[in-house]
């Protein structure tokens, strides 16, 4: 028999910010809004960038599952989906292994997926304060107190609007999940960034364009293919 937790978290679930049930059908086209308006936010987010971190020339740690949990290095999308993925899988393991009891009344529904909300906000915040302790942002010692505070704050929130986002389409405002949107819309940012980027590198033979489509086609318009012009530093 499975311990009622459960019911020791229902009187914080009830202080979680929810987005409530909608109280009629909602339209399609309201909900293409409503899906434009959550992915507009999280790609906003995934543009800004952490106030007070420093800039690091060092490899990325986390660069190869940055696809996977949507995340963007150095900026307010960096924790990404990650925490909503952990909460979901550890409450349903839990849930599954019976050592957490969960009724199928919508009382101990609603109390499940609160507590697993709440468990997402937990883990956002001691991810949030791994990745500034362990120096991700710079050394912490040379931040100060303040700005430590400041980049977990920040990282906080971002995690919680990307919970209140994935709850927003979850109930029925928008279309799909917000775990596999935000995924695909990721990906297509990486994609069209990538293609046309105004950044520039230095390949050991002068300073080229980033943007793999403009640099295509420069290449192949000019007389002398090892150098592309208009790109220069």
């Amino acid at each position: 028999m499975g311990v009622r937790f459960l019911d020791y978290l229902a009187p914080f679930c009830q202080l979680l910010p929810e987005i409530s049930k909608p109280e009629r059908k909602i339209a399609f086209k309201e909900k293409v809004l409503w899906t434009s308006l959550t992915l507009l936010i999280f790609l906003v987010c995934c543009q800004v960038p952490l106030f007070g971190i420093m800039s690091s020339d060092s490899a990325d740690p986390l660069y190869w599952i940055r696809v996977i949990i949507a995340s963007n290095r150095g900026t307010l999308m960096e924790l990404g989906i990650s925490p909503i993925v952990t909460s979901g899988l550890i409450m349903q393991l839990l849930a599954g292994a019976k050592l957490l009891e969960v009724g199928d009344s919508p009382k101990d529904r609603a109390v499940f997926n609160g507590a697993q909300k709440l468990f997402g906000m937990v883990i956002t915040f001691g991810q949030a304060t791994v990745y500034v302790l362990t120096g991700m942002y710079g050394d912490p010692s040379e931040l100060g107190a303040g700005i430590c505070f400041l980049i977990v704050l920040q990282l906080f929130c971002s995690g919680l609007i990307v919970l209140l986002l994935d709850e927003l389409l979850q109930k029925g405002y928008g279309l799909g999940s917000g775990i596999s949107l935000f995924i695909a819309t990721n990906i297509c940012e990486t994609i069209v960034w990538k293609a046309f980027s105004p950044t520039t590198i230095n390949t050991g033979r002068g300073t080229v364009c980033n943007r793999s489509v403009v640099t295509f086609c420069l290449t192949h318009l000019s007389w002398d293919r090892m150098s592309v012009p208009w790109c220069g530093g």
